[in-house]
Order: C-alpha cells, then structure tokens, then sequence
C-alpha cells in the first residue's frame, strides 16, 4: 500500500482473498448513561502470511474491534458492518457456527497467559481439549498432537510439561502454550491482543521471533493489537492507527513509523522513549555533583532470604552493594525474578535483610528501634507500579495525597490543604481533583496523584518501582517528563526500579543490572547501556526493541547473531520437526 486512504486496500489486493476483513464496523454500547460509540465505521484487512499491527492508547476501540471478529462481545454491543473470518459473515453465524469457527478459522492469543489458562487443569489436558472439540485427534493421537505442538514452539521436554499445570511454567513458557493452543486446530488468521506486554524484554523477543515464524511457515494471517511501537516495528508488515474509534491512519509499517501523516500518530510516536537517544540531561547533572554529595542509600553485601515451611530458604538478593546519592537517579534493570522490588522494599525498611548492611538517609537501618523506623520511613517516599491499587479507593485524592501529613502528625488541617494544594501544582494536576476520588481518574491522573503523595513530606530518597509500565505512552511521556523536572526542583536521591530500558536510559545517572539476585554490572548510564561489558547486559539490550522498523531489523539480526556467538537458540517455529 501507497497511500493513506484505507479504502485503497481494493487496489492493491485481490477482493476475497482476505482470511480477515472488517468493512464500515460500527459498535455502540447500551449502557445506564446512554449510549458508547466505540468503534465508528472501521474497514480493514488481514491477508495470508500477513501481519497487521492495530494500534492507539486505552480506550481508542482495538480490543472492541478484534473481539467482533470472534463474536465475544457483551449483549449490551450493537453491531453494524460486515465482519468476515475467511468466507464466513461471523454476523450471521449461531453460537453452534461461531464455536466451530473459533479455533478452526480463528483462534486468539491473549495479554495475560494466566488468566487464558486454566489454573486446575493441565496443559495438556487444556490443549487436548481443543483438539477433541474439534474432531481433529481423540484420546493418546491428541496427547501425541499436544506434545508436538508445545515442541513446536520451543518447550523442552513437551511430554513432561503435559503434566504440569500453569503455575509451574514461567511467563514465557505458559505464552507459548497459549500460542500453541491458538495454532492446534490451524487457523488461517490469529488475533494476539498485546501478546507481550506482561513478559520481560528478553522472553518478549523470543515471543515475537516465535509470532514471526509462525506466519512465515504456517501462512497464518496476524491481527497484532499493541501500543507498543517497538513491538509493531518488529512485527508488523502493515498498521492502522485508531483514535476514539475512528481509524486515523494506515499503511505499510515503515510509512506510518518513519514518515506519520496524522498529527495524532506522530504525537504517539514522538511519546516513545527510544534506546540509544539519552536526554544527556543525567549527565550534566552528575558531572556538576560529581564528587560533592552524600549517600542516600547505601547497601552493603546484601542477602535477603525468603523463609518457606518445611523448606530450604530462597534466597532472592544475593551480596548485592551499591549506592545512590542525593540529587541522583540510579536505575535497577533485569527480568521477573531477579530481585528488583525486593531490593526496594529493603529500601523501604519493609523486608529485613539476613546480612550485609543496609545505611539509609545515614541510618543503618538494622539498629533501629520501632520509633526510630518511623522517623526515618517520614523521609521515603514511594511510587508504586498500579496506582489504583496502591490509592485508598474510599478517599479522595486530598486526603489520599494529605493521609501521610495525617500518619505523621505534620501541620494542622489548613496547613495540609495548602501543601495538598501545592502538589496538585506540582503535578500538574487541576485543585479541582481535591475533592474526586481514584475512579473519577484516568490511570496517567492516578499516577500523578501517587507522585504528588510521595513527594507530601519533602522525601530524601524515593524509591519508584515501576511507576510507568501499566500507562500508555503519551500519559508514560508526560508521567516520565513530570518526574525528572520534580527531581531537578525537588532534588531527591531516587531507585528507579524498571525493566524497559528506554525509559532508564531517559532518566537515570547510574544504571544497576540483575540477574537471578545478583548484580552483573553497574556503573554510569552510558558506560552500561552503550558499551556493556557482561553476556547478560548484552542479551538484554539486544531484546529491547526500538520504533522504527528499518533499525529495528537490524537490531533482530544483530541479537540473533549475538545469541549464536553466546550459543543460545533463536526461538521459531519447528515445523516438521
């Protein structure tokens, strides 16, 4: 496709020849306030072998546009348009004929792989279920089938993994059984609706090599529902942009990444923070204060265990040391399970540590009676991942953002309506909100409320544990660019704890890397993202993808080349095997 219009797809493509197509789709939502237009007149189409990246911001109508295509929406949609899955008008279809579709012609990979499995079956019992529905293999023929298809995407020992049920596979593992369950009964088209965005970085890639396999050598049609750019630079051989939904753009990848004709579209990806292209902002920063502060937080060969009954101990931080400074950002990278929000909630003074030392604000926090902890937690302040469950639902944001004044008895009534006042200012949110509650709020608002919260007693040290990862893009930007000029005007030493690494290259001074409750490198944020030492670090910023396809190709060709230096295996699709 050359141009713009989406209704020029005509042109270029035989008509019919499509495994998915949705023409002028229309859906409204009845509900107790009137009527929700969600999708408004939406045409597009899926071909053989063919990625299409659907993209836009919470609420723009992508997942209420893919579900039509599998007849799940609720009874209170009205739907118009057509929607085709191959040769069949899923508006015209019974739930008998809509059942048999589902997985014969269509199948789905969802976001959250725990909540698509069964947790009290096993996962072989919930592949064979599919196979067995279907008429397509019966009794030992669909275990046998079973095992070959977890083979097929790249699980070790599939006859063993049968037996197991979800909570015993990692994130990775448990998304490539959802992958194997959509591919059982040979669909010509799969809807992955943010099929990454739970994993890591590192298994997000071997996700995406596994997706990419798939349609090269099965020919399967791909409906990708993302809002992540770097994904849709990797995946995508086409993208459409949805905007309140309304589809605002649309063309090959390389276009609409490199050369956005929509205002809306270049203001998405003018959002993405991108790897490789710092603020240099830190730098400055850390060369005037270079040698001149104190520590705010120093841990010394720290061990923190986890005690099981009947169990030998985990230990999940393993002689961990390093130090953040006041004024400075360090950030703590590295995958699920390596010992990232242990680490701050040790810095919290929420998990004792069996040994090393931890020094906070000056403190060593082992020698601390109860009083003395309750001092020292009124110079902390904390950022958590989801703001919604980390705010009261049943106050308002005035006294959510006030509640520590409260708890540590500071300032008289008045005086905590002004502060509150201040940092609703500050976060550049309306004083208006003082009187709204958490779900009156957009979840970028809810966040800015849990900043404002953290910074109500002036905190030293802010310890901020992925406080971006669960926003959009343009509300993660504004979120991102709120923090950094409050830590200039505020000056607090600050753990930054994150596995996307564009956005610690954005703001941090120092970078600290973990694996499996060890450090493998730190040092300066450009010594460790642009020149890393350790296999490790390596893996880890050849898995982070970028926005633009042609660099991200090469990015793919540069990680596989990296893991057959390391002798680790590209993961694809093993047909035939």
């Amino acid at each position: 496709m050359t141009s713009l219009d989406i209704t020029s797809s005509s042109d270029v493509v035989t008509p019919g020849d499509a495994v998915l197509s949705f023409t002028d789709l229309e859906v409204t939502f009845g509900t107790e306030f009137g009527d929700v237009h969600a999708v408004k007149g939406v045409s597009l189409e899926v071909h053989p072998g063919e990625v299409v990246a659907l993209v836009g911001e919470s609420g723009s109508g992508k997942s209420v546009t893919s579900t039509t295509a599998l007849g799940l929406l609720p009874g209170n949609a009205r739907v118009s348009g057509t929607v085709r899955v191959g040769d069949k008008v899923v508006g015209d279809l019974d739930q008998a004929g809509l059942r048999k579709m589902r997985g014969n012609d269509i199948a789905m990979v969802f976001q959250e792989p725990m909540t698509a499995l069964n947790p009290v079956l096993t996962i072989g019992d919930q592949l064979t279920e599919a196979l067995q529905l279907h008429g397509i293999a019966y009794g030992s023929q669909a275990m046998a089938r079973a095992a070959e298809l977890l083979r097929m995407v790249g699980i070790p020992e599939p006859e063993r993994r049968l037996k197991q049920y979800p909570h015993e596979l990692s994130g990775g593992q448990r998304q490539r059984v959802v992958i194997a369950m959509a591919i059982s009964c040979d669909p010509k088209v799969i809807v992955a609706d943010e099929p990454t965005t739970a994993l890591d970085v590192t298994v997000q890639a071997d996700i995406l090599d596994l997706l990419r396999s798939l349609k090269d050598k099965l020919d399967t049609g791909i409906l990708l529902i993302t809002h992540n750019m770097g994904v849709v630079a990797d995946m995508a051989d086409r993208v459409a942009v949805m905007l309140k939904g309304d589809l605002v753009e649309t063309g090959t990848a390389e276009q609409v990444l490199t050369d956005p004709q929509h205002e809306y579209t270049r203001r998405l990806l003018g959002a993405v923070p991108h790897l490789g292209a710092g603020a240099g902002q830190s730098d400055v920063a850390a060369a005037e204060h270079a040698g001149t502060r104190s520590p705010a937080l120093v841990l010394d060969n720290l061990v923190i265990e986890y005690h099981r009954l009947g169990r030998r101990p985990f230990r999940a931080v393993d002689d961990v040391s390093f130090t953040v400074d006041q004024g400075e950002i360090v950030g703590l990278v590295g995958e699920s399970g390596s010992g990232k929000s242990t680490i701050g909630k040790c810095a919290l003074g929420l998990i004792p540590a069996v040994a090393g030392g931890v020094n906070i604000l000056g403190e060593d926090f082992a020698a601390l009676n109860r009083k003395q902890l309750k001092a020292l937690r009124r110079r902390i302040g904390v950022v958590f991942q989801d703001p919604a469950a980390s705010i009261n639902p049943r106050f308002p944001v005035g006294e959510a953002v006030a509640e520590p004044l409260v708890v540590h008895q500071v300032g008289d009534q008045k005086s905590r309506q002004k502060r509150v006042m201040e940092l609703l200012d500050a976060v550049e949110l309306p004083r208006s909100f003082y009187n709204r509650y958490p779900h009156e709020l957009s979840g970028g608002q809810r966040q800015r409320v849990s900043i404002a919260r953290a910074l109500t007693l002036e905190p030293e040290l802010l310890v901020a544990d992925e406080p971006t990862s669960a926003l959009d893009v343009s509300v993660q930007a504004s979120v991102l660019e709120l923090f950094t000029s409050l830590q200039q005007q505020f000056g607090f030493a600050c753990l930054f704890v994150s596995h996307d690494l564009a956005v610690i290259d954005m703001l941090a001074h120092k970078v600290v890397v973990l694996q499996n409750g060890r450090i493998v490198e730190q040092g300066d944020r450009d010594t460790v993202l642009r020149n890393p030492r350790e296999d490790y670090t390596k893996r880890l910023l050849a898995a982070a993808p970028v926005p633009d396809p042609l660099e991200q190709k090469q990015r793919r060709d540069d990680r596989h080349r990296l893991l057959a230096e390391l002798g680790d295996e590209v993961v694809e699709l093993r047909v035939g095997d």
